[in-house]
């Protein structure tokens, strides 16, 4: 069972910037893929950003150029550095791994941008 923390969440203002990261608890093995997803309310959760292995990374259209995955091997954690945030940015942001072919989530950590 992998354990997952996240943090960085928080109020701020449109065109600013939050850190966000998650640290898994060790693993014998290597985590197949990292990553971030986000659910506003009455919405389905969506992809923010993920990044495999091997560091190859993929993001959402909307956010592209804004956002930066990136994760720290030896420490088993994924940053997701968010930079001019918009009010429709505001979700709760739930780190993702995949592990042995199994997905783990965290608890979600609430980001709110505000006009």
């Amino acid at each position: 069972q992998v354990q997952l923390a996240e943090s960085g969440g928080g109020l701020v203002q449109a065109g600013g910037s939050l850190r966000l990261s998650c640290a898994a608890s060790a693993t014998r093995f290597s985590f197949q893929a990292m990553g971030w997803y986000h659910q506003a309310p009455g919405k389905q959760r969506e992809l923010v950003a993920t990044i495999t292995s091997g560091g190859n990374t993929n993001y959402a259209d909307d956010v592209k150029g804004r956002f930066t995955i990136s994760r720290d091997g030896a420490k088993n954690t994924v940053y997701l550095q968010m930079n001019s945030l918009k009010p429709e940015d505001t979700a709760v942001y739930y780190c993702w791994i995949k592990y042995r072919y199994t997905d783990y989530w965290g608890q979600g950590t609430q980001v709110t941008v505000s006009s």
